[in-house]
This record gives structure tokens, C-alpha cells and sequence, in this order.
């Protein structure tokens, strides 16, 4: 498997993503054709117009706005159809560079009634089928002007082959997924109007309709509930799907007009979020960023999408070197270290051939009650009768790079930072401070609460050596803080760019440091903060026989490289289930954790196995696109499988678990390989009953069986590759 390219037949091309606009000033603001360019088309990419003075119809403002005092043109809970949206002229399109440096359209346009400049930034990395979006609202009047909601993209759906014609909502399909603790990732993929879009004919009442179907965030968690990434998919099987970057607030829909379906992205709205923002005359309001990338089937839209993320992402060390993780708390230490229950543990992680060692929550605690006491982050002295120093040393002995846990925007009530710092330095509501599960909440944007992040960090960087840190964040407190804001929502996106801020801020200073995302496991997992951090926890799940679902859904909202799903094989446990937990891990970034120092010799060397793998397979994961073979995981499926190509190379990494009870036997189609044969290779586990494995041609398929077993979840992960003719 090489390291370079993209998944084959995905119909990624190099070219570029088009969009047309009305160019001529005076025309509407609209976007019309938004589909991938074909392999004949220009070798670079470009956002343009396909004619100069060409409006799509029918129209769909691609920036729609609420205000107070310029509402909707029809009562309806949308996004769209709003007065100012309707009015929206362009005064200019240019092309240009975005902050990136990637080809972009720089649109501006006005609203002379309400006093708007309206100003759209529409950019597409090069050779990639993704167009990112968004849009800078200026209050050119001279009044305040109060807004509710901005869209930062809208669209009519064309996906029906002409791409200047709607496709209608029976033809279209919706892919949607849901998040809860424990529970992450848990999609659905059905036709549109039994998605909750029905038919009321539209055609007959003459207008259009007053709801759709809506996806929003709830609280500071982005990804607790319904999720940012979305896809709709065509007849013909051509898909878009999008994500939208918010650590907040962010709302999508799908409606039906007359004219036909379309699509709005958008981040905090009134109605869902307690967002407004008042513009004084000169004001101007950005909208947090979205994506749509493009392809001819579901595979290749999420091929566009993904490496749109790798070329979004902040570059770093890690993004290519991808260490092991030992992290000591699931299953196995749960936020009770000490030097007695570490040193031994560092040792086995070493051996096993971990290259980084994370000591999670109650480091710096005396007792194990550390829920409501965080917040100073200095280590306890009881645990650590040597000073902590003396379990960090061993584990850079071993060749491992220390990390620990941090929650940083919480203080718990018992911390002396609750006293210490000022009450501005903390989220409040109505003249309140907020109060959650014993913490209050850092407010980021206060200069104190960021000097005494910033000297934590530096201090446990500069003095204790740590060069990783998982950054939790535990508590949900509500729409936000109304201090300094005018609503909570907004006090809440202020906060989420602090905070966004102070993180750049930590990796200018210490380019080399590693930060993994989490938030009681994955309940912020969104691109806000996944451009800038080089990892993500993809759940707290404890159960191996549960985890299997979250990991192989997980490539749809993160990165194969950047997904860190646990694998905590333990003393004992059948060989099975244990190989099936360590697949688990293999499906994205090997996250280890497990009483690895009470293993025997034979457990051991399946950890130092599963480990060795992933070594060879880090380069290929880097480049790698997710495939599902049998589909989206369903969360009580038998049979689960995930593939990763890469176009470079003609491999197929297949990941497969069968969890009890269910058939013993499956057929998992691959037609990007059909009518060549295969060298089919089980990389991990060798040491276990094989399974059986025929490759039909063909039909291109490839029969399992598993081997009956007394677990209740096995696991393999399979090398396919084609021979040559």
C-alpha cells in the first residue's frame, strides 16, 4: 500500500468544483450548478461562472437573512425565503485566493432597503470536488440592525444529471446521523420523504412549503443529538454531503418548494440557539464556515469530503507520524493514577509499542472525588509520594511521549480557581454564574481565564516535559453566556472562537505538542475544532461488543487518521473478543489502553501484533477513503464492515467483526474489483482460527464465515489485492 492518491473510481478528478452565479450586477444572488467537473476539464481548481450574466433558475438565494423587522416572505420555519434574502443583488464577483491560498470567488453583493453589504467567499482546494463557504454580513445603514439567521449556503438540489434542473424529492434520498453518549454515530439513509418531507402537492396549492426537514445542534455540545454532516443522494446515485464547522451553535435543512428541493447550511440561528447579533452602523458579522463536496456516488462524495479535511487541517509532526496511544483510563485505571498502578503499566505499554503514554483524569487529585475539584491542574502529592515527575521520567525512559488529561474550560466548585479568578472570567446568566455538575465554566474570552490556561499549559510544557494532552470537555451548560453578548447563543459562538483562538495560539508556541479532542468521548466532534487538533476520541464506550458500530461510522465526521477508537483488551478475556477489540482500534488511530502489565506472554503478543500492524499500515491510513461494503453500520448489526482504499494503490484494507447472535456466513459485495482476481491476506489476527474466505469474480464478492465460537465478537482485518493480469 503506497501513500499517495485517493480511493479508486471514486471520480475525483483533478479538476476543480464550478459553480455559477448571476455575475452582471443587479442580479440576484444565486448559485446554480454545483456538481463535480469531468475528467476533461480544467487541471486546476476553480470556483466560476459558466457564462457571464447567467442566474440559475429557478432561484434560491444562496445567502438568506433574518433580521428583526425584515422577517420571511411566507410564516414558516425555515431558513429560507426570507425578505432580505429576496433582495440581495450582486454588486461584484471577482476571483481571487482565500485565506488558505486555495482558487476562490469572492461575491459581493447588497441589500440597499435593510443596508446590507453582503459579502460571500465560495473557495475549492486544489484538485478536490468540495466547495467551502462562507459569508460577511456589514451594516451599511444607519441604524442597528438585529440579526436572527444567516445562511451560509443555499441551493436548489440538482442532482438528476442536468445540473441546471431540480431533482425532484422522490428522487432523492437523505443521509442522516444521530450522536448520544455511548452511542455515537448512528446513521440512516432513506428515501427523502420518509425522512419526514411528504408529498402535499404542492403544485396544487401553487406555493411553497412552511417546514422542512432540520438538523440542529442543542447546548456546547455540536455533536450531541442530531449531527453537522449531512448527504443527499440522487436517482442516478450522484451525492453531495456537507459539514458544517461549528463548536456551536449550526442548523441544515432540506425543504421543498415548488420549484423543487433545496438545501440550507447555517450556523447559530433564534429560533434553535437563542442566537441574535445587534449591528451598530459599520458592524460586520462573519458566519461560521460549511462545506459541500461532490461526487458521483455516495463513496466518492465522501472521498471529495475527506480530503477536504486532510487539506483543511492545520499542518503538524503527528499528522504524519500517527504514534500509538496508551491512554490509562478505559478499563483499566479509570481516573484512579498512582505511581504504584503506573510504573508497571508504562513498562508493558512500552513493550507492547506505544510511543505515546496519556495519563487521564484524577491526576491531580488527592482523593478520587476530582470531579468538582479541577481546574488548578497541579499534581496531587498523594498519588505521586515521588512527585509526578518520577512517572513522566519513566515514561520518556521508555521512549514514550508523556501526556495528560486537561478539561481546560472548567473550573469545579471546589477548585481555588473558582475563588481566585474574577466572576467575568466565568459563563453567567443573567448576572448568575453558570453551575453544572459542580463546575462553572471558563469564559475565553476573558483575558484572565486565558492567561491561567495559558500558564497551566506552559507551565506542565515547560517544566514537567508533557508533550500531549487530551483536551475533555464533560459538561453541557446550557444556550451559553449573555455577558458582553446579545443573547447566550452569541456568547456562546464568541466563546467557541476564543477558545478556537487560544488553541492556535497553544500550538504556535509549542508546535510540537499533540492535543486529542474529546468531549465525554465524542459529543463535540466537529471541524472547527478537528482543523486544528490532531486527534479525536470517537466514544466512552466500554463495551467491545458495542464499540464496533461507533468506529466503523466514524470516517463519516472525522478522518481516518484522526478517529482514536479505544482497544482495551484485558487479562482473560477470550482471545476472540479480545482480537475483535484490538480490530476495533485498527480501524482508524490505534488508541490503546487495557491492564496490558497482568497479561500472559500469549496476550501480550497479540497486543504487540495488532500494534506491529497498525506500524505498517500508518503511511496508507494518511491517504486512505472509507468504503461500506454492507452499508452504514446498524447499531444491532451481526455483520459490520469497513473498507479503506487509497487510489494509488490497488489494495482494500477490509475490517469485519460478526457479533453474536446472528448468521455465521455473509456476502460482502466490492464491485470496484470486479472481474479480477484476488490475494487475499488476513493481516490480523494470524494466531486465531482462520476464516473462510472465497472471492467470486465475477458476481465480485467475497464470502465469510466465521468459525462458531463461544464470543461474542470476533474480528478480522483483511489485505485485498488484486493480481495482475
Amino acid at each position: 500500500m503506497n501513500q499517495s492518491g485517493h480511493d479508486p473510481g471514486t471520480g475525483r478528478t483533478t479538476a476543480g468544483v464550478p459553480v455559477t452565479l448571476g455575475r452582471a450586477a443587479g442580479e440576484p444572488l444565486v448559485i446554480g450548478m454545483l456538481t463535480p467537473q469531468q475528467p476533461d476539464g480544467p487541471q486546476r481548481a476553480k470556483i466560476g461562472a459558466a457564462a457571464d450574466g447567467v442566474a440559475a433558475e429557478p432561484v434560491q438565494p444562496m445567502v438568506e437573512i433574518l433580521a428583526a423587522g425584515h422577517g420571511r416572505l411566507r410564516s414558516a420555519n425555515r431558513l429560507v425565503g426570507t425578505a432580505i434574502g429576496a433582495r440581495v443583488r450582486i454588486v461584484e464577483v471577482k476571483e481571487d485566493l482565500d485565506e488558505r491560498g486555495w482558487p476562490a470567488l469572492q461575491v459581493a453583493a447588497q441589500d440597499l432597503d435593510a443596508g446590507l453589504a453582503v459579502d460571500c467567499v465560495l473557495s475549492s482546494p486544489p484538485g478536490i470536488d468540495a466547495v467551502r463557504a462562507h459569508v460577511r454580513i456589514t451594516n451599511t445603514s444607519r441604524q442597528t440592525i438585529s440579526l436572527r439567521s444567516v445562511t451560509c449556503l443555499a441551493l436548489r438540489v440538482c442532482l438528476s444529471g442536468d445540473p441546471m434542473t431540480p431533482t425532484p424529492a422522490d428522487e432523492l434520498e437523505l443521509l442522516q446521523g444521530r450522536s448520544d453518549w455511548l452511542a455515537e454515530g448512528r446513521w440512516s439513509r432513506q428515501p427523502l420523504r420518509s425522512a419526514g418531507l411528504p408529498d402535499i402537492a404542492l403544485p396544487v396549492h401553487g406555493q411553497g412549503g412552511r417546514s422542512a426537514v432540520v438538523a440542529h445542534s442543542q447546548g456546547s455540545w455540536s455533536t450531541d443529538g442530531d449531527l453537522p454532516v449531512g448527504g443527499l443522494i440522487g436517482a442516478s446515485g450522484a451525492a453531495w454531503v456537507w459539514q458544517i464547522e461549528s463548536s456551536c451553535g449550526w442548523r441544515w435543512e432540506v425543504g421543498e418548494d415548488v420549484e423543487g428541493p433545496y438545501l440550507a447550511l447555517s450556523g447559530p440561528t433564534d429560533e434553535d440557539h437563542q442566537w441574535q447579533q445587534h449591528l451598530d452602523p459599520g458592524d460586520s458579522f462573519t458566519t461560521v464556515p460549511v462545506a459541500l463536496a461532490l461526487g458521483r456516488d455516495l463513496d466518492a462524495a465522501v472521498a471529495a469530503l475527506t480530503e477536504y479535511r486532510r487539506a483543511l487541517r492545520r499542518p503538524h509532526r503527528d499528522n504524519h507520524s500517527l504514534p500509538v496511544v496508551f491512554n490509562d483510563y478505559m478499563n483499566t485505571v479509570m481516573g484512579n493514577p498512582s505511581s504504584e498502578r503506573l510504573l508497571p503499566l508504562i513498562d508493558a505499554a512500552a513493550d507492547a509499542g506505544a510511543q505515546v503514554f496519556c495519563i487521564d483524569a484524577g491526576w491531580y487529585d488527592d482523593d478520587e472525588n476530582w470531579w468538582d475539584s479541577v481546574g488548578e491542574w497541579r499534581p496531587s502529592t498523594r498519588r505521586f509520594p515521588n512527585g509526578i515527575s518520577e512517572v513522566l521520567d519513566r515514561i520518556r525512559q521508555r521512549g514514550m511521549i508523556p501526556g495528560l488529561w486537561l478539561e481546560p474550560e472548567v473550573v469545579g466548585v471546589r477548585s481555588p480557581m473558582a475563588d481566585r479568578l474574577p466572576e467575568a472570567a466565568f459563563w453567567q446568566r443573567a448576572g448568575t454564574r453558570v453551575e453544572e455538575a459542580g463546575r462553572h465554566h471558563l469564559d475565553l474570552r476573558h483575558p484572565a481565564a486565558r492567561a491561567h490556561l495559558d500558564e497551566v499549559v506552559d507551565r506542565l510544557v515547560d517544566q514537567l516535559g508533557v508533550g500531549y494532552f487530551k483536551l475533555d470537555y464533560n459538561i453541557r451548560p446550557g444556550a451559553g453566556t449573555d455577558v458582553g453578548a446579545d443573547g447566550a447563543g452569541a456568547g456562546l459562538l464568541a466563546h467557541t472562537r476564543a477558545y478556537l483562538d487560544w488553541l492556535d495560539a497553544v500550538l504556535d508556541r509549542h508546535p510540537d505538542l499533540i492535543l486529542e479532542n474529546c468531549a465525554s468521548g465524542a459529543m463535540r466532534m466537529d471541524y472547527a475544532l478537528l482543523s486544528r487538533l490532531q486527534l479525536q476520541s470517537t466514544s466512552d464506550q466500554q463495551h467491545p461488543f458495542r464499540y464496533p458500530p461507533i468506529a466503523v461510522a466514524a470516517p463519516l465526521s472525522v478522518l481516518p487518521e484522526q478517529a482514536a477508537s479505544w482497544a482495551y483488551p484485558q487479562p482473560g478475556m477470550h482471545v476472540e473478543e479480545a482480537a475483535g477489540s484490538l480490530v476495533t482500534g485498527l480501524a482508524g488511530r490505534l488508541y490503546l489502553s487495557g491492564n496490558l502489565d497482568r497479561m500472559t506472554t500469549d496476550e501480550l503478543a497479540m497486543v504487540n501484533e495488532a500494534v506491529e500492524v497498525y506500524q505498517g499500515l500508518r503511511g496508507f491510513l494518511r491517504t486512505a477513503h472509507p468504503v461500506w461494503p454492507l452499508g452504514l453500520p446498524g447499531w444491532d448489526d451481526s455483520w459490520l464492515a469497513l473498507a479503506l482504499a487509497d487510489e494509488g494503490d490497488d489494495d482494500y484494507l477490509l475490517h469485519l467483526w460478526h457479533r453474536q447472535p446472528g448468521p455465521q456466513d455473509v456476502v460482502v459485495p466490492l464491485p470496484r474489483l470486479r472481474g479480477r482476481d484476488l490475494q487475499i491476506e488476513t493481516l490480523f489476527p494470524t494466531r486465531l482460527a482462520a476464516w473462510e474466505l472465497r472471492w467470486d469474480p465475477v458476481a465480485a464478492t467475497l464470502h465469510v464465515r466465521a468459525p462458531h465460537t463461544s464470543a461474542v465478537l470476533t474480528a478480522r482485518t483483511l489485505r485485498l489485492t488484486p493480481v495482475p493480469h
